[in-house]
């Protein structure tokens, strides 16, 4: 699979009315207005594309981009060249550009928060949970657990409701398998990296989010096998069992793998794109109730976290701390 396709409420909003994370959100029907902070990651154009064009789809319930705050990190250079590309782009999909985050918030009720670089989503986070604005960050979530769990204090704190997740999430077939019957699974992934992020947390997050959705959040330690070209990653989760993620650099790549169940063995489809992923933003937006728990985005940052750590240490294992 070539990495470049797949890359490439108002101010109040009644949320006084919600308990975050366990009722829903009271929210007027023509206050449907997303925005988008970052445009240094193809998902702002592709999630901008199948909003707007499709507003009658009953998924999406009328919900649009309205505006974007282009400035991501253009001191990554992949981000340096593409910053400028999609801020074009977007605005021939009607889209308004700002020239700051808080002239972004006071257009829209809704964002999404599309910043490549986790290193920054902490600091964005807390102006627009702070604004009481209903927030979806894009992967990563952040470069570290500790920024993570950050994130969901300041959402607890301002009351306002905020989830993360990969769209690899939604991978065709892992919806019809039965978690309770999972023994293991080996999944694989691009895994490209940035000297910034933490291995994982760039682009392999997305085999990690795959792992864990089958296997869930109660994962005991992890190794990491490291060379140029591929990182393994072993990972136990408790009763035992063992899951594995194939990190892919180097030859053909794509998303898929194999589960173990007590039943039978079952082959993951392939990406289909980022509808079901969107279907579950606007549903969270409608709602305010978090489709992904934070429990189970902080376990996989503390495995990204540990597995950078098995890295440094030579590629012993590295329990996951508590």
């Amino acid at each position: 699979m070539d990495r470049r396709k797949f890359v490439a409420a108002a101010g109040t909003l009644g949320l006084a009315s919600m308990v975050y994370g366990t009722e829903s959100l009271a929210l007027p029907i023509s206050k449907k207005r997303i925005g988008i902070v970052g445009l240094d990651s193809s998902h702002a154009i592709a999630f901008t594309k199948e909003l707007n064009a499709n507003t009658a789809n009953d998924s999406y319930k009328g919900y649009q981009v309205v505006a974007a705050y282009p400035m991501g990190s253009p001191s990554i250079p992949l981000n340096a060249e593409r910053i400028p590309r999609f801020t074009e782009d977007i605005k021939k999909l009607g889209v308004e550009i700002v020239t700051s985050l808080e002239k972004l918030l006071k257009n829209v009720d809704f964002v999404l928060l599309e910043t490549n670089d986790g290193n920054k989503h902490l600091a964005q986070a807390e102006i627009i949970l702070k604004a009481k604005k209903p927030l979806f960050i894009d992967k990563p979530i952040a470069n570290s657990y500790e920024e993570a769990a950050k994130i969901f204090e300041l959402a607890d704190r301002y009351k306002t409701p905020v989830f993360s997740t990969s769209s690899l999430r939604y991978l065709s077939g892992l919806e019809e398998i039965d978690k309770k019957t999972v023994l293991g699974a080996d999944v694989y992934s691009p895994a490209y990296t940035e000297p910034s992020h933490k291995d994982l947390y760039w682009y392999g997050i997305h085999g990690v989010e795959i792992l864990f959705t089958l296997l869930g959040p109660n994962c005991i330690s992890v190794q990491t096998q490291h060379t140029a070209d591929v990182d393994i990653y072993t990972g136990q989760w408790e009763g035992g069992k063992v899951g594995t993620l194939r990190g892919i650099r180097k030859g053909a790549d794509g998303f898929g793998g194999t589960v173990f169940t007590q039943d039978k063995i079952v082959q993951l489809g392939a990406f289909q794109g980022y509808n079901p992923l969107l279907k579950q933003i606007i549903s969270f937006f409608e709602t305010g109730l978090v489709p992904v728990k934070k429990e189970d985005t902080l376990a996989i940052c503390k495995f990204i976290d540990a597995a950078y750590q098995s890295k440094i240490d030579g590629g012993v294992k590295t329990r996951l701390n508590n």
